[in-house]
């Protein structure tokens, strides 16, 4: 797969962009990890008061979100594929440094971690917070393209990759992870209690 004709289109696009749309799509590319993190945490919270299924889903989508990054950086390192930045030829200086020899294009680990967030979010508290994730993770992973860091095949499979991974692992662990939070819940340890919630019949 090659995309590197429509790489230059792109970064040839990004330098003719006004400075303050430049600077977005560079913050962009890691405000939005932050601010996946502070769903997570809302997420999680919410689910703290919620049925054991609902519990387990909020505190699962970080973590299979982490296990989606894992695989990303080992297909990563199996593949070595050279950053664009540096491999094709008449492209335009990107917008941001170009990463250093070694830390490898295909796939895009900030795609795979957006995608499974989106994925693992919209799965543990439902089709509106899809509507939010899911352009977040679009985004996040042009904005790795437009910045000059990556093809657009390394984001777009990054996105399908660490989607997939957090869907079918929510899927397959819900289950285990709901019959573990009742175990926790009815221990009755307060630090275990306040990790997974009291539940909603213990909620007075």
């Amino acid at each position: 797969m090659n995309s590197s004709e429509l790489y230059r289109d792109i970064t040839d696009f990004a330098r003719t962009t006004p400075g303050w749309l430049q600077t977005t799509a560079e913050v962009w590319t890691e405000l939005g990890l932050l601010l996946f993190g502070v769903l997570f945490v809302s997420v999680w919270w919410k689910g703290r008061t919620a049925a054991p299924r609902a519990a387990a889903l909020a505190v699962l989508a970080p973590l299979v979100t982490a296990l989606a990054y894992v695989v990303s950086e080992l297909t990563k390192s199996a593949i070595e594929q050279e950053r664009p930045c540096r491999a094709v030829a008449g492209a335009v200086l990107p917008l941001v440094d170009c990463p250093e020899y070694g830390d490898w294009s295909f796939p895009s680990n900030h795609s795979a971690i957006a995608g499974a967030a989106a994925v693992a979010l919209a799965v543990a508290a439902g089709r509106g917070m899809a509507l939010l994730t899911l352009p977040m993770a679009v985004l996040m992973a042009f904005s790795r393209v437009f910045v000059g860091v990556h093809y657009p095949h390394d984001v777009a499979t990054g996105l399908l990759l660490g989607g997939s991974v957090a869907g079918l692992l929510m899927l397959a662990l819900a289950g285990p992870a709901g019959r573990l939070i009742i175990t926790v819940r009815g221990s009755g340890t307060t630090a275990a209690v306040w990790f997974t919630g009291p539940g909603p019949a213990r909620r007075h």
